[in-house]
């Protein structure tokens, strides 16, 4: 698929069919995160795959968007492990973290399958419950699926500032 009609084509989907996502699916979805630009390669971030009936339940004590969806991936990231610019001290492992997140988000969508990203959630609950987050600061919640036949993006999905009040010439 064209990248500009894949990025068209994609949109925060709330609603799955009951049908499972194949686990080579997913493997190709965390390989396109893998394959994500990050500062001066530093690849500070971390890919949970949450399949087990116990890690969805989880993730459901931490947040009410799951839409019921078959599987979730949860992204973080450790900003110790990361690239800082020396001239300001800015930490790019939140930078990072969110180009891997999104390279996922776009393959999900290139392969048939629907997602939203998922901010609201509670993260120390969520790192209690699954210990092996720890260490990591979560900045997303991917539900994944396919979306259900009267699934439809949101009124907002459409609406865009234009070019003119988000770009600035100089």
């Amino acid at each position: 698929m064209e990248f500009k009609e894949l990025a068209k084509k994609r949109y925060s989907c709330r609603k799955f069919s009951d049908k499972k996502v194949e686990k080579e699916l997913l493997d190709q979805i965390v390989e396109a995160g893998i394959l994500a630009p990050t500062a001066v390669n530093k690849q500070a971030y971390k890919i949970f795959m949450l399949m087990s009936d116990q890690a969805k339940e989880n993730v459901a004590k931490t947040t009410r968007f799951t839409f019921d969806a078959d599987c979730f991936l949860v992204v973080g990231y450790k900003s110790d492990e990361a690239w800082v610019r020396k001239y300001d001290n800015h930490n790019f492992a939140e930078v990072d973290a969110s180009i891997v997140a999104t390279h996922m988000m776009l393959e999900i969508t290139d392969l048939g399958l629907a997602t939203t990203w998922v901010g609201h959630f509670d993260a120390p609950l969520l790192k209690e419950l699954q210990p092996e987050m720890k260490d990591y600061e979560l900045i997303a919640i991917f539900p994944i699926g396919y979306e259900a036949e009267d699934a439809k993006p949101a009124h907002l999905h459409y609406e865009r500032k234009a070019k003119e009040e988000i770009c600035t010439e100089l």
